[in-house]
């Protein structure tokens, strides 16, 4: 805790300080970190911006700084930058049921045809008769078996599908799955996968865990979901693969897509924007989420779901 009587706090404008203030025991202050901050020399807890570019460096220029709280699921890129002995934590909760929402519509897009049904559209177009792809009886494997993908799992089952959890480590199912498998189980499992939703973290561990290998080994017109980072699957191996599996992509490596992109041209590739967390569940969760954190963080000096630095779990 700061010296002062309040713990500083910098949100990333007036806006965000109105809805989420008064907070007991803080001072809210503004910083867009788009240069060095009024108040840099106090701020122990800065809120980066949201959807905006901000210069991470600044961080370095806050000595009293003690935690950074993200308003994503994702942390890619803070860490590199993250001063020594600073805790950061991610916004766990406020981005599943979005992410959550768009991963299942990717899947039911993709598997029933709606971008062809576009396509015809646009040009008048009424297609001949054919079967479609259900959901139904499917077997999904979540890969990433966080508060996303459980929330990925829960609006699956209604549609009575099977679903295979998969994490970094075997654990004890849940309400939701009898069990979790470790990652090291998840060659046995894509032979029989028909879908793949991935949702995991992207870090050293899991850049490029979705290569050559991984889709090699999923049978031939598969769907592989990605609402995690473009940077968890390898582009040229999900190119090499676009003819014979199915992609819904909501993340993609570059990001944006350039518009010359080969795979904007991939009929079996559909992609959206990077619009996962941003809907209108965002900001009413975020502002929960930051009034509990820190409320937490002035009664104990630290958060929960810190995930790097100080007081990792």
């Amino acid at each position: 805790m700061s010296s002062s009587s309040s713990l500083v706090v910098s949100l990333p404008d007036v806006e965000w300080i109105e809805a989420v203030g008064p907070v007991e025991g803080t001072e809210l202050v503004v910083a867009g970190l788009l240069d060095v901050p009024e108040r840099a020399a106090e701020i122990e807890v800065c809120v980066p911006p949201y959807m905006r570019r901000y210069d991470r460096a600044l961080l370095r220029a806050m000595p009293a700084l003690h935690l950074v709280q993200l308003l994503t699921a994702g942390y890619d890129g803070v860490l590199e930058v993250l001063p020594e002995g600073v805790s950061l934590a991610n916004a766990v909760g406020v981005h599943d049921t979005s992410t959550a929402e768009l991963a299942v519509a990717l899947t039911l897009a993709s598997l029933r045809g709606i971008p062809q049904f576009v396509r015809d559209g646009l040009e008048g177009r009424w297609a001949a008769p054919m079967i479609y792809d259900a959901l139904a009886d499917l077997r999904v494997v979540v890969l990433g078996y966080g508060a996303i993908g459980r929330a990925v799992t829960r609006r699956l089952l209604p549609f009575e599908v099977r679903v295979e959890a998969v994490a970094s480590r075997p654990r004890a199912g849940d309400d939701l799955v009898d069990r979790v498998h470790g990652i090291d189980d998840l060659p046995a499992l894509l032979a029989g996968t028909d879908v793949l939703v991935v949702s995991v973290p992207l870090s050293e561990a899991t850049h490029h865990l979705v290569d050559d290998g991984l889709l090699a080994a999923l049978p031939d017109g598969a769907l592989v979901v990605n609402v995690a980072r473009g940077g968890v699957a390898d582009t040229d191996a999900i190119l090499a693969h676009a003819k014979r599996l199915r992609f819904a992509l909501d993340v993609t490596d570059p990001e944006p897509l350039p518009p010359d992109h080969p795979l904007w041209r991939e009929p079996n590739v559909l992609i959206s924007p990077h619009t996962g967390g941003p809907t209108t569940a965002f900001r009413p969760r975020a502002v929960r989420f930051l009034r509990e954190q820190l409320t937490a963080y002035v009664q104990t000096g630290t958060v929960p779901h810190i995930v790097a630095g100080p007081g990792r779990g």
